[in-house]
């Protein structure tokens, strides 16, 4: 269960950050449907680079009852971030595509 929780708050941190790049964005949104799928696959792939590349563990978001805020935050700005990231690369390659 320990280590659903960072996954969890990637997954959950990637929804919003589709969603915020989607208003950021509006000429590449995808809708708010489709900037939450977009965005929680970003935000997975996201903190788990995120997370391999930093060495954060991810158990110690809740290792032993206790909270370690760097840890979340950690997962939450990969997650937020990847799902901004992927949100903006597949509206970008959908906006080329019907341009063509």
């Amino acid at each position: 269960m320990e280590n659903l929780i960072p996954l969890i708050i990637q997954l959950v941190s990637g929804a919003v950050g589709g969603n915020v790049a989607g208003a950021l964005f509006k000429n590449i949104s995808l809708g708010t449907l489709w900037n939450s799928v977009a965005g929680i696959v970003g935000g997975g792939l996201g903190g788990q680079i995120l997370q391999a590349l930093l060495g954060v563990d991810a158990g110690s978001v809740a290792a032993g009852g206790s909270v370690d805020i760097g840890s979340i935050l950690s997962q939450v700005a990969g997650g937020g971030v990847g799902g901004g990231v992927l949100m903006a690369i597949i509206g970008l390659v959908r906006s080329a595509m019907s341009k063509g």
